[in-house]
């Protein structure tokens, strides 16, 4: 495993190797994901873009995901210990990630102006990030610019999943698999999702000010969002493109990865 480290908390990474003249792809992760995660059903969808696109890449864990560092008393009171963030997230957090956090991560990696390719939390943290930094392109598959109804009921369902199934096939006994403190992933994401202050979050006008080339990817049977999520990026970015893919869930890449793929070399040609 790779590893930087960021104010004393170590990050998990990876990178993929290709040519160093074009923009490298960096790979934000769902809210539950990680770097282990992108690797499923026998495939990296993340070397696949690459080598389909012809570039390098670089896949992170944020924190508390993955083999990254945790995140400290993740169910108590928010709190700042230095740059990070502790305790219960706040509506805001994926704000700090993609303003704070991510960052500083570019820089360490010495990445200048990437390409962003993030999905669900990761997403809205590209979408976030592209409206005050420097980026290439931006690629939102499966984002969040306001909370639905829909999103709510699925994760209210994951929570009961996890709490009540302890079978070796249940779902916390299947994230564990990729986390190494699973329950510090689970309830990061969990707690501020079904929190009553979070019903409020809204990232339409920060989505006003991304100027960059914007792709934005969802699956019509996606169980954490309508296509309306869709609709609102394209009033707020008018470069922005959208596809819907039929056949497909919350995650593009597993269920529809050559689909997903093809759009996305399309969007990228020079």
């Amino acid at each position: 495993m790779q590893s930087i480290t960021l104010e004393g908390i170590r990050l998990e990474v990876a990178h993929i190797e290709g040519p160093s003249h074009r923009a490298p792809l960096v790979f934000l992760h769902e809210g539950l994901g990680s770097v282990a995660m992108w690797h499923q059903r026998g495939r990296h969808w993340p070397t696949e873009l690459c080598r389909a696109t012809g570039r390098a890449g670089w896949v992170y864990s944020r924190r508390g995901y993955g083999q990254s560092d945790p995140v400290a008393d993740v169910r108590d009171e928010p709190r700042w210990q230095g740059g990070w963030h502790v305790g219960r997230h706040e509506p805001d957090y994926m704000h700090h990630e993609a303003y704070v956090v991510l960052p500083a991560l570019l820089q360490q990696l010495g990445v200048q102006n990437p390409v962003l390719v993030g999905h669900s939390d990761g997403a809205t943290i590209a979408l976030l990030h592209a409206s005050r930094h420097p980026v290439s392109a931006c690629v939102a598959i499966a984002p969040h610019v306001v909370v639905e109804d829909v999103a709510i009921r699925a994760i209210a369902q994951a929570r009961q999943l996890y709490e009540v199934d302890a079978s070796e096939r249940g779902l916390r006994a299947r994230l564990a698999r990729y986390h190494a403190d699973v329950d510090n992933a689970f309830w990061q994401w969990n707690d501020v999702w079904l929190s009553e202050a979070f019903r409020r979050f809204d990232i339409r006008p920060e989505c006003q000010s991304i100027r960059t080339p914007l792709l934005a990817v969802q699956g019509v049977d996606d169980e954490y969002g309508t296509l309306q999520q869709l609709h609102e990026i394209a009033l707020a970015c008018p470069q922005a493109q959208t596809q819907a893919l039929p056949d497909c869930g919350h995650s593009p890449h597993r269920d529809q990865p050559d689909a997903l793929t093809q759009a996305l070399v399309r969007f990228l040609q020079p």
